[in-house]
């Protein structure tokens, strides 16, 4: 069971924290390897994004939303370390702890949609 100090919830606060003050003022200064790389990647994520979620563009998405969707499908669909239950699930917390009331359902809805098009581009090949 996680817990709001385990050290692998407190690096997803902090980038998810990165990502939602980078969407207000898009810079990078010292930042990590890390962040560096999902800002490098954010049109290949916002893309994966916007076609599962297409009545929601990107720039009249909830800043909170869009930074926790943006990590999320960063750790999904390119890092790709962790298990999708886990990421999916750390997303919905966050979205509860640090979104509107909607952000958890909403969270919860676009990466399942995404998981379930990856799945099926599997199945495809």
């Amino acid at each position: 069971m996680k817990t709001k100090s385990d050290p692998r919830h407190q690096r997803r606060v902090k980038k998810f924290k990165q990502l939602f003050s980078y969407s207000f003022q898009p810079q990078v200064s010292e930042e990590s390897e890390e962040f560096v790389f999902i800002i490098d990647n954010l049109p290949k994520i916002d893309n994966y994004i916007q076609e599962v979620a297409p009545e929601w563009p990107i720039d009249r998405l909830n800043k909170v939303d869009l930074a926790i969707l943006r990590l999320a499908v960063y750790e999904l669909l390119i890092e790709r370390k962790t298990p999708p239950k886990v990421v999916i699930d750390e997303a919905v917390e966050m979205g509860k702890e640090y979104g509107s009331e909607s952000t958890a359902k909403f969270v919860n809805g676009v990466l399942g949609a995404l998981l379930e098009t990856q799945v099926e581009d599997k199945n495809k090949l």
